[in-house]
Protein backbone atom coordinates (compact mmCIF):
# COMPACT_ATOMS: atom_id res chain seq x y z
CA UNK A 1 0.00 0.00 0.00
CA UNK A 2 1.53 3.38 -1.00
CA UNK A 3 2.58 5.69 1.80
CA UNK A 4 1.07 9.18 1.86
CA UNK A 5 3.79 11.80 2.30
CA UNK A 6 3.63 14.43 5.03
CA UNK A 7 3.36 17.19 2.42
CA UNK A 8 0.44 15.41 0.74
CA UNK A 9 -1.34 15.04 4.07
CA UNK A 10 -0.86 18.73 4.79
CA UNK A 11 -2.16 19.67 1.34
CA UNK A 12 -5.22 17.52 1.92
CA UNK A 13 -5.86 19.06 5.33
CA UNK A 14 -5.44 22.56 3.88
CA UNK A 15 -7.94 21.84 1.10
CA UNK A 16 -10.39 20.34 3.59
CA UNK A 17 -10.21 23.43 5.81
CA UNK A 18 -10.62 25.74 2.83
CA UNK A 19 -13.71 23.91 1.60
CA UNK A 20 -15.22 24.10 5.08
CA UNK A 21 -14.86 27.89 5.19
CA UNK A 22 -17.98 30.03 4.73
CA UNK A 23 -15.91 32.18 2.38
CA UNK A 24 -15.17 29.29 0.01
CA UNK A 25 -17.43 29.26 -3.03
CA UNK A 26 -16.55 25.96 -4.65
CA UNK A 27 -13.77 27.16 -6.95
CA UNK A 28 -12.15 29.60 -4.58
CA UNK A 29 -12.60 32.12 -1.80
CA UNK A 30 -14.93 35.07 -2.20
CA UNK A 31 -15.85 38.31 -0.49
CA UNK A 32 -19.02 38.56 1.56
CA UNK A 33 -20.31 41.24 -0.82
CA UNK A 34 -20.27 40.45 -4.56
CA UNK A 35 -17.06 42.41 -5.18
CA UNK A 36 -14.29 41.11 -7.40
CA UNK A 37 -10.90 42.35 -8.63
CA UNK A 38 -12.09 43.39 -12.10
CA UNK A 39 -12.01 47.04 -13.20
CA UNK A 40 -15.15 49.06 -12.58
CA UNK A 41 -16.49 51.27 -15.35
CA UNK A 42 -15.05 52.16 -18.76
CA UNK A 43 -11.31 51.27 -18.96
CA UNK A 44 -10.50 53.82 -21.69
CA UNK A 45 -10.09 56.82 -19.34
CA UNK A 46 -7.87 54.63 -17.17
CA UNK A 47 -5.60 53.89 -20.15
CA UNK A 48 -5.40 57.58 -20.96
CA UNK A 49 -4.49 58.34 -17.35
CA UNK A 50 -1.80 55.67 -17.44
CA UNK A 51 -0.13 56.83 -20.65
CA UNK A 52 -0.74 60.57 -20.53
CA UNK A 53 -1.24 61.42 -16.84
CA UNK A 54 1.05 64.09 -15.46
CA UNK A 55 1.15 62.97 -11.83
CA UNK A 56 4.48 62.44 -10.04
CA UNK A 57 4.10 58.72 -9.40
CA UNK A 58 7.63 58.32 -8.04
CA UNK A 59 9.44 60.59 -5.56
CA UNK A 60 11.48 63.41 -7.11
CA UNK A 61 14.45 62.61 -4.87
CA UNK A 62 15.73 60.24 -2.15
CA UNK A 63 13.34 59.65 0.73
CA UNK A 64 14.50 60.23 4.31
CA UNK A 65 15.10 56.85 5.96
CA UNK A 66 16.20 56.36 9.57
CA UNK A 67 18.07 53.41 11.06
CA UNK A 68 15.97 52.11 13.99
CA UNK A 69 18.51 49.79 15.58
CA UNK A 70 19.44 52.22 18.34
CA UNK A 71 15.77 52.64 19.23
CA UNK A 72 15.18 48.88 19.21
CA UNK A 73 17.92 48.46 21.82
CA UNK A 74 15.58 50.09 24.38
CA UNK A 75 12.19 48.72 25.43
CA UNK A 76 9.25 51.06 24.72
CA UNK A 77 8.16 52.92 27.84
CA UNK A 78 4.45 52.68 26.97
CA UNK A 79 4.51 49.03 25.92
CA UNK A 80 3.71 49.85 22.29
CA UNK A 81 6.14 51.00 19.62
CA UNK A 82 5.80 50.87 15.85
CA UNK A 83 8.57 51.01 13.26
CA UNK A 84 7.33 51.47 9.71
CA UNK A 85 9.78 49.73 7.38
CA UNK A 86 7.88 50.63 4.20
CA UNK A 87 4.57 49.74 2.49
CA UNK A 88 2.77 47.32 4.84
CA UNK A 89 5.88 46.07 6.63
CA UNK A 90 6.03 47.09 10.27
CA UNK A 91 7.85 45.93 13.34
CA UNK A 92 5.30 46.04 16.15
CA UNK A 93 6.70 45.95 19.67
CA UNK A 94 3.77 45.30 21.95
CA UNK A 95 4.00 44.38 25.62
CA UNK A 96 7.23 42.46 25.33
CA UNK A 97 6.60 40.78 21.96
CA UNK A 98 7.87 41.67 18.49
CA UNK A 99 5.63 41.03 15.49
CA UNK A 100 6.68 41.66 11.88
CA UNK A 101 3.83 42.33 9.43
CA UNK A 102 3.76 41.54 5.68
CA UNK A 103 7.55 41.49 5.38
CA UNK A 104 8.83 42.67 1.99
CA UNK A 105 12.55 43.40 1.87
CA UNK A 106 13.01 42.52 -1.79
CA UNK A 107 13.82 45.14 -4.41
CA UNK A 108 10.65 44.54 -6.45
CA UNK A 109 7.05 43.55 -5.69
CA UNK A 110 7.06 41.09 -8.56
CA UNK A 111 7.46 37.40 -9.44
CA UNK A 112 10.68 38.24 -11.32
CA UNK A 113 13.80 40.15 -10.31
CA UNK A 114 14.20 42.13 -13.55
CA UNK A 115 10.76 43.76 -13.87
CA UNK A 116 7.82 45.00 -11.84
CA UNK A 117 7.34 47.77 -9.26
CA UNK A 118 10.66 48.71 -7.71
CA UNK A 119 11.21 50.19 -4.26
CA UNK A 120 11.48 53.96 -3.85
CA UNK A 121 13.86 53.43 -0.94
CA UNK A 122 16.06 50.74 0.57
CA UNK A 123 14.72 48.96 3.65
CA UNK A 124 15.67 50.95 6.77
CA UNK A 125 17.71 47.96 7.97
CA UNK A 126 19.01 44.83 6.28
CA UNK A 127 16.82 41.81 6.88
CA UNK A 128 19.53 40.11 8.93
CA UNK A 129 19.66 43.14 11.27
CA UNK A 130 16.11 42.64 12.51
CA UNK A 131 15.91 41.80 16.22
CA UNK A 132 14.56 38.49 17.48
CA UNK A 133 10.94 38.06 16.44
CA UNK A 134 8.06 36.38 18.24
CA UNK A 135 5.83 36.08 15.17
CA UNK A 136 5.52 37.03 11.51
CA UNK A 137 2.05 38.01 10.28
CA UNK A 138 1.18 37.65 6.56
CA UNK A 139 -2.19 39.14 5.62
CA UNK A 140 -2.50 37.57 2.14
CA UNK A 141 -0.43 36.25 -0.75
CA UNK A 142 0.09 39.21 -3.11
CA UNK A 143 3.68 40.02 -4.07
CA UNK A 144 3.75 43.36 -2.24
CA UNK A 145 2.85 41.52 0.99
CA UNK A 146 4.46 38.10 0.56
CA UNK A 147 8.03 38.25 -0.76
CA UNK A 148 9.71 34.96 -1.55
CA UNK A 149 13.31 35.99 -0.80
CA UNK A 150 12.27 37.65 2.45
CA UNK A 151 10.35 34.58 3.64
CA UNK A 152 13.24 32.29 2.69
CA UNK A 153 15.54 34.33 4.92
CA UNK A 154 13.06 34.54 7.80
CA UNK A 155 12.41 30.79 7.59
CA UNK A 156 15.95 30.20 8.85
CA UNK A 157 15.02 31.95 12.10
CA UNK A 158 12.33 29.36 12.86
CA UNK A 159 9.85 32.03 13.94
CA UNK A 160 6.10 31.29 14.04
CA UNK A 161 4.07 32.51 11.06
CA UNK A 162 0.41 33.53 11.29
CA UNK A 163 -1.56 33.83 8.07
CA UNK A 164 -4.90 33.24 6.33
CA UNK A 165 -6.25 29.93 5.06
CA UNK A 166 -4.24 28.45 2.23
CA UNK A 167 -1.30 30.86 2.37
CA UNK A 168 0.70 28.25 4.25
CA UNK A 169 1.34 26.42 0.96
CA UNK A 170 3.45 29.37 -0.19
CA UNK A 171 5.25 29.62 3.13
CA UNK A 172 6.11 25.91 3.05
CA UNK A 173 7.36 26.23 -0.53
CA UNK A 174 9.61 29.10 0.62
CA UNK A 175 11.14 26.99 3.39
CA UNK A 176 9.05 27.65 6.49
CA UNK A 177 8.66 24.54 8.63
CA UNK A 178 5.02 23.35 8.60
CA UNK A 179 4.85 23.16 12.39
CA UNK A 180 5.58 26.90 12.56
CA UNK A 181 2.65 27.90 10.32
CA UNK A 182 -0.82 28.72 11.66
CA UNK A 183 -3.54 29.38 9.08
CA UNK A 184 -6.75 31.06 10.24
CA UNK A 185 -10.21 31.50 8.79
CA UNK A 186 -12.11 34.71 9.50
CA UNK A 187 -12.91 35.07 13.21
CA UNK A 188 -10.51 32.30 14.22
CA UNK A 189 -7.97 33.07 16.94
CA UNK A 190 -4.44 32.00 17.82
CA UNK A 191 -2.07 33.13 20.55
CA UNK A 192 1.71 33.47 20.41
CA UNK A 193 3.16 34.48 23.78
CA UNK A 194 1.34 37.59 25.03
CA UNK A 195 -0.23 38.39 21.65
CA UNK A 196 -3.56 37.09 20.41
CA UNK A 197 -4.13 37.07 16.64
CA UNK A 198 -7.62 37.08 15.16
CA UNK A 199 -8.24 36.87 11.42
CA UNK A 200 -11.08 39.20 10.50
CA UNK A 201 -13.00 40.00 7.30
CA UNK A 202 -11.57 42.14 4.53
CA UNK A 203 -12.68 42.81 0.96
CA UNK A 204 -9.97 41.90 -1.51
CA UNK A 205 -8.73 38.93 -3.57
CA UNK A 206 -5.66 36.68 -3.83
CA UNK A 207 -3.36 35.00 -6.30
CA UNK A 208 0.27 35.06 -7.43
CA UNK A 209 0.03 33.79 -11.00
CA UNK A 210 -2.05 32.21 -13.72
CA UNK A 211 -4.59 29.73 -12.43
CA UNK A 212 -4.47 30.45 -8.68
CA UNK A 213 -6.91 33.37 -8.39
CA UNK A 214 -8.63 33.28 -4.97
CA UNK A 215 -7.25 29.87 -4.03
CA UNK A 216 -6.08 31.37 -0.71
CA UNK A 217 -7.94 33.60 1.74
CA UNK A 218 -7.22 37.26 2.52
CA UNK A 219 -7.88 38.81 5.93
CA UNK A 220 -7.57 41.85 8.15
CA UNK A 221 -6.09 41.26 11.58
CA UNK A 222 -6.74 42.05 15.23
CA UNK A 223 -3.79 41.84 17.62
CA UNK A 224 -4.49 41.93 21.35
CA UNK A 225 -2.53 41.76 24.58
CA UNK A 226 -3.67 42.36 28.13
CA UNK A 227 -2.95 46.08 27.65
CA UNK A 228 -3.28 46.88 23.93
CA UNK A 229 -5.57 46.31 20.95
CA UNK A 230 -4.33 46.84 17.40
CA UNK A 231 -6.00 46.54 14.01
CA UNK A 232 -4.14 45.90 10.74
CA UNK A 233 -6.19 46.03 7.55
CA UNK A 234 -3.97 44.13 5.14
CA UNK A 235 -5.47 45.00 1.75
CA UNK A 236 -9.19 45.76 1.63
CA UNK A 237 -11.96 47.82 0.21
CA UNK A 238 -14.66 49.41 2.33
CA UNK A 239 -16.99 46.85 3.89
CA UNK A 240 -19.66 47.10 6.58
CA UNK A 241 -17.94 44.17 8.27
CA UNK A 242 -15.63 46.72 9.88
CA UNK A 243 -18.54 47.63 12.15
CA UNK A 244 -18.71 44.04 13.41
CA UNK A 245 -14.95 43.95 13.91
CA UNK A 246 -15.21 47.10 16.00
CA UNK A 247 -18.06 45.67 18.06
CA UNK A 248 -16.29 42.40 18.73
CA UNK A 249 -12.74 43.62 19.29
CA UNK A 250 -12.60 47.40 19.68
CA UNK A 251 -11.82 49.98 20.76
CA UNK A 252 -8.31 49.96 19.29
CA UNK A 253 -5.22 51.77 20.47
CA UNK A 254 -3.87 51.85 16.92
CA UNK A 255 -5.64 51.29 13.59
CA UNK A 256 -3.29 50.60 10.68
CA UNK A 257 -5.16 51.07 7.39
CA UNK A 258 -4.05 50.92 3.78
CA UNK A 259 -4.36 54.25 1.96
CA UNK A 260 -2.28 53.79 -1.20
CA UNK A 261 -2.64 52.04 -4.56
CA UNK A 262 -6.23 53.27 -4.85
CA UNK A 263 -8.32 54.31 -7.86
CA UNK A 264 -12.08 54.49 -8.54
CA UNK A 265 -11.64 51.70 -11.10
CA UNK A 266 -10.70 49.29 -8.32
CA UNK A 267 -12.35 51.11 -5.43
CA UNK A 268 -14.04 47.97 -4.13
CA UNK A 269 -10.77 46.26 -3.18
CA UNK A 270 -8.59 49.14 -1.92
CA UNK A 271 -9.58 51.85 0.55
CA UNK A 272 -7.75 55.03 -0.32
CA UNK A 273 -7.69 57.94 2.15
CA UNK A 274 -11.39 58.87 2.08
CA UNK A 275 -12.64 55.33 2.62
CA UNK A 276 -9.88 54.67 5.15
CA UNK A 277 -11.42 57.38 7.33
CA UNK A 278 -14.84 55.80 6.90
CA UNK A 279 -13.42 52.41 7.88
CA UNK A 280 -11.67 54.01 10.85
CA UNK A 281 -14.98 55.40 12.09
CA UNK A 282 -16.73 52.04 11.60
CA UNK A 283 -14.00 50.35 13.63
CA UNK A 284 -14.65 52.73 16.52
CA UNK A 285 -11.89 55.29 16.07
CA UNK A 286 -8.53 55.33 17.80
CA UNK A 287 -5.20 56.58 16.49
CA UNK A 288 -4.96 56.03 12.72
CA UNK A 289 -1.72 55.06 10.98
CA UNK A 290 -1.65 55.06 7.15
CA UNK A 291 0.21 52.16 5.52
CA UNK A 292 0.51 50.62 2.04
CA UNK A 293 2.02 53.71 0.44
CA UNK A 294 5.38 55.43 -0.01
CA UNK A 295 7.38 52.39 -1.17
CA UNK A 296 6.07 51.07 -4.51
CA UNK A 297 4.37 52.64 -7.53
CA UNK A 298 1.24 50.48 -7.70
CA UNK A 299 -1.36 52.97 -8.91
CA UNK A 300 -1.86 56.12 -10.99
CA UNK A 301 -1.97 58.72 -8.24
CA UNK A 302 0.98 60.88 -7.19
CA UNK A 303 3.29 58.98 -4.86
CA UNK A 304 2.47 61.26 -1.89
CA UNK A 305 -1.20 61.88 -2.64
CA UNK A 306 -2.47 59.27 -0.13
CA UNK A 307 -0.71 61.03 2.74
CA UNK A 308 -1.58 64.57 1.66
CA UNK A 309 -5.26 63.74 1.15
CA UNK A 310 -5.45 61.84 4.43
CA UNK A 311 -3.90 64.70 6.42
CA UNK A 312 -6.33 67.22 4.92
CA UNK A 313 -9.43 65.08 5.51
CA UNK A 314 -8.33 63.89 8.97
CA UNK A 315 -7.75 67.47 10.08
CA UNK A 316 -11.25 68.40 8.94
CA UNK A 317 -12.72 65.39 10.75
CA UNK A 318 -10.54 65.75 13.87
CA UNK A 319 -9.03 62.27 13.54
CA UNK A 320 -5.77 61.64 15.38
CA UNK A 321 -3.09 60.56 12.89
CA UNK A 322 0.21 58.78 13.46
CA UNK A 323 2.62 59.15 10.51
CA UNK A 324 6.08 57.90 11.50
CA UNK A 325 8.84 58.35 8.96
CA UNK A 326 10.51 55.36 7.38
CA UNK A 327 12.57 53.55 9.99
CA UNK A 328 11.50 55.79 12.90
CA UNK A 329 10.51 53.67 15.88
CA UNK A 330 7.88 55.70 17.73
CA UNK A 331 5.34 55.13 20.49
CA UNK A 332 1.95 56.26 19.13
CA UNK A 333 0.60 57.56 22.43
CA UNK A 334 3.56 59.94 22.74
CA UNK A 335 3.22 61.54 19.30
CA UNK A 336 0.95 64.58 19.32
CA UNK A 337 1.16 65.80 15.74
CA UNK A 338 1.64 64.77 12.14
CA UNK A 339 5.23 64.82 10.86
CA UNK A 340 4.90 65.29 7.07
CA UNK A 341 8.25 63.73 6.24
CA UNK A 342 7.18 63.27 2.61
CA UNK A 343 7.42 67.05 2.18
CA UNK A 344 11.03 66.93 3.25
CA UNK A 345 12.93 70.08 2.32
CA UNK A 346 15.81 69.68 4.73
CA UNK A 347 14.00 69.97 8.03
CA UNK A 348 11.06 68.28 9.65
CA UNK A 349 7.88 70.26 10.23
CA UNK A 350 5.09 69.57 12.69
CA UNK A 351 1.45 70.03 11.68
CA UNK A 352 -0.83 70.85 14.65
CA UNK A 353 -3.19 67.97 15.42
CA UNK A 354 -6.76 68.45 16.69
CA UNK A 355 -7.59 66.76 19.95
CA UNK A 356 -9.25 63.34 19.44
Amino acid sequence: MPTVSASARLAGQRLERSRASRQFGGQGFRNTAPVGPGLQGNPLPLLGEYFFGATQRTPPGPLPVDDPRGTWARAPDTGLRVTWLGHSTMLLEVDGARVLTDPVFGDRASPVAFAGPRRFHAPPVPLEALPDLDAVLVSHDHYDHLCRSTIQALAKRRVPFITALGVGQHLEAFGVAPELITELDWWEHHRVGPVGFTAAPSQHFSGRGLGDRNKTLWASWVLTTDKHRLFFSGDTGLTTEFEEIGRRHGPFDLVMLEVGAFHPSWGGIHLGPENALKAHAMLGGGTLMPVHWGTFNLALHAWDEPAETLVRLATEQQVRLFTPGLGRGLEPSRVEGVTPWWRDVGERRLVPQPAP
